[in-house]
């Protein structure tokens, strides 16, 4: 991966080819630049998350639920569960539809999915894994990674792994792959 790559890679979109063709220090002031403009318009952002994180403690989860799911996007609610920890962020996944709380947990750190999972309810927690291993399987082996007793236990009882070692030889999650095997046998 290029400098420009990593340096953007937080965007989730690939790398335009313009920029690419740019020399290195001018690639280096418009990746400068962008940030810039991400700081800028993001300013405030982090203590609005933890505004409304304080606030929603205080509102009952049948009225914040509904609320969430119709109007704040994924990105946001992420932010918001970010400044929440874990307990109160597992009382929220424990409610949410599946298909936006996937949403949600692509904007969260894996290790931080894992601990929510690790608290959830085990129906809630099912749910989740067996939504993520049918349409996201490689974003469950990255939060896999992290996860710990039960949490693993489902996900080792739910996945379907490669039959042949050969093919995990450079697969990138060979090691929670192992471990998950391990517990199928």
């Amino acid at each position: 991966m290029t400098e420009l790559e990593t340096a953007l890679e937080w965007t989730d979109t690939p790398v335009p080819e313009v920029l690419r063709e740019l020399q290195p220090a001018e690639q280096k002031k418009v990746v400068s630049y962008i940030e810039h403009v991400v700081h800028k318009k993001t300013d405030g952002l982090e203590e609005l998350y933890q505004a409304i994180a304080m606030i929603v403690k205080y509102i009952p989860h049948f009225v914040v639920i509904p609320l969430m799911v119709e109007h704040i996007r994924p990105p946001i609610a992420a932010g918001v569960c970010r400044k929440m920890g874990v307990d109160q962020a597992t009382g929220y996944a424990n409610d949410l539809p599946v298909a936006y709380f996937s949403e949600v947990s692509k904007h969260l750190d894996d290790k931080l999915v894992a601990e929510i999972m690790d608290k959830m309810k085990k129906h809630p927690a099912e749910r989740f894994i067996h939504y993520e291993l049918q349409h996201h399987l490689l974003h469950m082996l990255d939060i896999a990674a992290h996860a710990k007793g039960k949490t693993l236990e489902i996900i080792a009882r739910h996945v379907t792994l490669p039959e042949h070692e050969n093919d995990l030889v450079d697969h990138p999650h060979r090691e929670v792959i192992g471990k998950l095997r391990a517990m199928q046998r």
